[in-house]
């Protein structure tokens, strides 16, 4: 979704808990494929690392290639640890069961602080027109990117996600 592509809506809600929720299934089922028919315990790992790639050459050609976005702000998130752990508890147990328990629980878990080196220089505060915000926020109202929805524009205020009572064009 859309929570995956801008630095300014990685450090929202639903990064962290909706795109963990729904990748583990794609690597569960390739790890099921090559545990059952060649007992080999790198399947989720090979299809990440499948995955990545073709993230990768999308940024680059997409946001890089055709409108020249910063590729530095638009990165896809870094999924090989997930994917290690889970092919590890899958290793050491031989399970499906204590994989999908132990696996899968630390799939989500980890996405978060994998992903925190890289994210980290983007939420130092500043001060920008009377609001206190995130540089991920800044770099967002900045680059307006059109068909956007509205909702990802927004800059957060307390709870409520405003520049005030306008969305900012």
């Amino acid at each position: 979704g859309d929570w995956d592509f801008w630095i300014d809506w990685k450090d929202r809600r639903f990064w962290p808990t909706v795109l963990p929720i729904m990748l583990v299934t794609f690597p569960a089922a390739a790890q099921y494929y090559f545990w059952n028919h060649f007992r080999l315990p790198f399947g989720a790992t090979f299809l990440i690392i499948g995955l990545l790639t073709g993230e990768w050459i999308n940024r680059y050609t997409n946001f890089w290639g055709w409108t020249y976005f910063p590729i530095s702000l638009v990165w896809p998130t870094s999924l090989v640890p997930m994917a290690l752990f889970l092919d590890l508890v899958l290793l050491l147990s031989g399970s499906f069961i204590v994989t999908a328990i132990v696996g899968a629980m630390g799939f989500g878990l980890l996405m978060y602080p994998t992903n925190w080196p890289i994210l980290a220089p983007y939420h130092q505060a500043t001060e920008q027109y009377g609001l206190l915000m995130s540089l991920a926020d800044l770099i967002g109202f900045h680059y307006v990117r059109t068909s956007m929805p509205e909702y990802l524009r927004i800059v957060e205020r307390g709870t409520m996600r405003t520049f005030g009572k306008d969305v900012a064009p």
